[in-house]
Order: C-alpha cells, then structure tokens, then sequence
C-alpha cells in the first residue's frame, strides 16, 4: 500500500500520550518509521508495546537532544507535541516565576528541539508544532498559556521563511480529553468538559485523533508552510 507517509522517518516529540501518540499511530498505521520521545517511563512503554519506537528524552536538556537526533541521522518530518500546565490562573494572582517555568516547560522546549533537529531534516521536509486554542480564544485564566502559546505561534511564519525547502506549520486545538487535564479530579474534569461543550459548536470537547487528523494533513501537504491551523469545533 502506498502513502503519503510509507517508509517516511518521524519524529514525534512529546508522542508518548495524547495528541502525540495519535498521530504517532495514525503515521504509524500509514507505515512510517515513527519513533516518539518522551520522559515519563510508564508511558513510553505504553507507546513501545502499541508497536512504536520509544526513546526518553528530556526536551529541557539540548545536549541530550543533539545526541538523539545526531543518532537518528536524516528525518523527514518533525511533530512536537510538548504540553505544560504552567502559568494558568488569573493574571492579578498569577505567579511571574511559575510562569516564566512555563515558559522553559512549553516554549522553550520546542525551540530547542527545533534547533538541535533542523541539522537533520530532509528537503521537502517538514515540522509540525501543536500549541493550543489559549493563544487566541480570549479565556480568563490563560493569558499566561496564551503568551506561551502565542509566541510560537507568531513564529511560525517568521520560520517558515527562513526554513523555505522546510515546512513549518502549528494545529492550534480548542479543549481535548487528553492528560493535560488530569490535574483535575475525574468528575470535576467531566463537569468542566460540559460547561466547555455549552460554548462549542459541535456541543462536546475534542478528541486526539482529531486533532492528529490536522497534523498528518499538514506534515502531507506540501503546499502548507506558514500557518496555524485550528481545531477546535469552533470555539475560537
């Protein structure tokens, strides 16, 4: 069977869970060569007995990237999918030092896994970031995911230019039933889903596969550069 995606190599960082690990499997499922990081042990063994290549790593740390994707030689996409919770609350309350961690935890990781990867992407290659619907949607209690996010959002252009012969492209997704809201107990998370699901035109919250649907669509469309997509039933 020929795809798009068929003996393609893939890094996915962050692949270990949620958004990630869907579109680890869906390229998987399209028979790429897909290898997805991650630092928490128990969940990368999860990926690896789904049938993906796992390797730990800790996108804080820029040597241990350089080695990685030194190791891995010529790719030809790069998804990274690195989440952080850091830096949500109200502005009047909010925390300059938690934030300024969040930073480190979402922002700039991605950077350094952009920088150590670039070396190694093929031409006509492509990366895909996934930053989130806080950038734009105008919530209480985000403006510090929304500077995070938003400031990778605004470089993306800016990359896509300086990269040209290297695709850079965002999903920006809306509220997903992922992990990231694990810090909520199970029945507060669910009546926060529904309270979302009131303000979204499709009536519910998303789900990974769907926004893993965007990002194979973006690292195979070789005519995308430069954009944020979003994918988040419409709530932005």
């Amino acid at each position: 069977m020929t795809t798009t995606f068929q003996n393609k190599k893939i890094i996915v960082a962050g692949g270990s869970s949620g958004i990630g690990l869907a579109a680890a499997t869906q390229f998987a499922n399209q028979q790429a060569q897909v290898t997805v990081t991650g630092r928490n042990a128990d969940k990368l063994n999860e990926a690896k007995q789904a049938g993906l290549q796992t390797a730990a790593i800790d996108s804080t740390n820029r040597e241990a990237l350089d080695t990685f994707f030194k190791n891995q030689g010529p790719i030809d996409h790069l998804v990274i999918s690195l989440s952080g919770s850091k830096g949500i609350g109200n502005f009047a309350e909010l925390s300059l030092q938690v934030l300024r961690e969040g930073f480190e935890e979402k922002f700039f990781t991605n950077l350094n896994t952009i920088q150590a990867a670039l070396p190694y992407i093929n031409a006509g290659g492509s990366i895909t970031l996934v930053t989130a619907i806080s950038a734009t949607a105008q919530m209480p209690g985000t403006s510090g995911l929304g500077a995070i996010n938003g400031s990778l959002e605004i470089m993306v252009p800016v990359l896509a230019k300086e990269f040209a012969g290297i695709r850079i492209n965002a999903v920006s997704p809306g509220v997903v039933d992922t992990s990231w809201w694990d810090f909520l107990p199970e029945q507060n998370k669910q009546e926060t889903f529904k309270q979302y699901a009131t303000n979204i035109p499709v009536g519910r919250v998303g789900k990974p596969d769907e926004v893993a649907n965007v990002i194979l669509f973006l690292a195979g469309n070789e005519y995308m550069t430069g954009k944020v997509v979003g994918c988040d039933g419409g709530m932005a």
